[in-house]
């Protein structure tokens, strides 16, 4: 049986390192991560200056039409008449049926992804149309309404706690080779 050298032993340990940091720290495409919203319109804290006739949301992945919902409500919390979502892709639209006189809204959505992952999430916009005539509507709340823990999206970008047990991974691993390289050398 032959012993392997220390060099030889040293590269293997550096490619094993490596390879567990790049898979660690690395953030994962879209591909592999859970779907999430890349463009609405009405954008997000946007103020637009007429009222929107509908609701387009875009996601990073392709939408199953089955489990797609979008609400719209006022500042009130009443529920806005809209009609049910079209998906296309990883689009999907909502045409607004009621009226949205000058206040603020919320649009929440809830979709599933057709790798069957759901994601919720909900953003406010302002209608602030100088020519109308409709009474605005009362703000209940100034604060927007904070989304749930689940509702919250990372985009693919590992979370912090990822980050510091990749960490942690990485300089168990360094420390062993260093143990190992010094076994090896006082042979």
């Amino acid at each position: 049986m032959t012993v392997p050298s220390p060099r030889r032993t040293a590269v293997r340990l550096g490619a094993a390192v490596f390879a567990v940091l790049v898979a660690v720290l690395i953030p994962a495409g879209p591909a592999w991560a859970h779907n999430s919203l890349k463009t609405a319109t009405p954008a997000r804290d946007a103020t637009v200056p007429s009222a929107p006739k509908e609701v387009t949301l875009e996601f990073m992945q392709r939408l199953d039409p089955a489990f797609t919902t979008i609400v719209l409500t006022d500042a009130a919390k009443r529920k806005i008449p809209t009609g049910e979502p079209v998906v296309a892709g990883a689009k999907s639209t909502v045409q607004v049926t009621g009226a949205l006189p000058n206040g603020t809204y919320t649009v929440a959505y809830r979709v599933v992804s057709v790798d069957g992952h759901p994601v919720q999430g909900s953003y406010p916009f302002t209608v602030a149309d100088p020519t109308s005539s409709a009474a605005p509507v009362a703000v209940v709340s100034a604060t927007a309404p904070t989304p749930s823990a689940a509702a919250v999206e990372s985009g693919g970008v590992p979370s912090a706690g990822v980050l510091v047990a990749g960490a942690a991974l990485a300089v168990l691993v360094l420390a062993t080779a260093a143990l190992l390289w010094r076994r090896a050398t006082r042979r």
